[in-house]
């Protein structure tokens, strides 16, 4: 029987992203899937659909502080947020982390796993910068890639297929009726299936016919 193909669409300033991305990280190796990962952009995806950011009302910034610091401990992934750093997204952008993670997806797939991880290791753990040139190339060391090969990466962001690239994923992302991130596509018997969030994880699991075992299955 075949894998099921999911695909998970992601921006690193998501903090839900990183939620969902460690769980599916961990089924891919229990469930029958072909998890796809897929660098997005949500500044584009936002701006498509007239959505906002959940932060911008007040109260329910003051509850997504202790969402995410509930989820974290749960998912055991370690996000550590507080409520300046609704500032901090407001003024970061992320599109040249994405098309980073776009490039190496294209010509170097082995790194895109570890390299996403320590992108939201450096913004959302150790709350650095993400978007100069210092800040991709030391993420890129931390992944374990060479520094030749981190600096054909960086100078592959600035070329037009990797920037047709992050927009056509982008564009596909908002196709599948994706309005936010993590946006998660299972095809089932040729059916696009859209799940939005961390915490639809156990529901995607269910229509996959697959048992949920916790965030963190051993």
């Amino acid at each position: 029987m075949g894998r099921t193909v999911v695909e998970f669409f992601y921006d690193v300033v998501s903090p839900y992203s990183w939620l969902g991305f460690e769980v599916l990280c961990r089924y891919q190796h229990i469930w029958n899937i072909d998890l796809r990962l897929r660098p997005a952009f949500l500044g584009g995806i936002m701006h498509a659909t007239g959505n906002k950011p959940p932060a911008m009302l007040p109260k329910r910034a003051e509850y997504l502080l202790k969402d995410i610091e509930r989820m974290a401990k749960y998912y055991q992934v370690p996000v550590q947020i507080s409520g300046g750093d609704f500032q901090r997204i407001f003024g970061t952008s992320t599109l040249g982390a994405m098309r980073f993670l776009t490039a190496a997806g294209m010509t170097q797939p082995q790194y895109l796993e570890p390299l996403s991880r320590e992108f939201w290791i450096r913004f959302w753990s150790q709350h650095q910068n993400v978007s100069q040139m210092d800040d991709l190339l030391h993420v890129a060391k931390q992944a374990g890639l060479s520094s030749e090969l981190a600096q054909k990466l960086f100078e592959m962001i600035s070329s037009p297929s990797v920037k047709n690239k992050l927009k056509e994923t982008t564009e596909e992302a908002i196709n599948y009726g994706a309005f936010g991130m993590p946006a998660v596509v299972a095809h089932l018997k040729g059916e696009p299936q859209l799940f939005f969030g961390s915490d639809r994880l156990e529901l995607l699991g269910s229509i996959l016919g697959e048992k949920w075992l916790g965030p963190a299955p051993s």
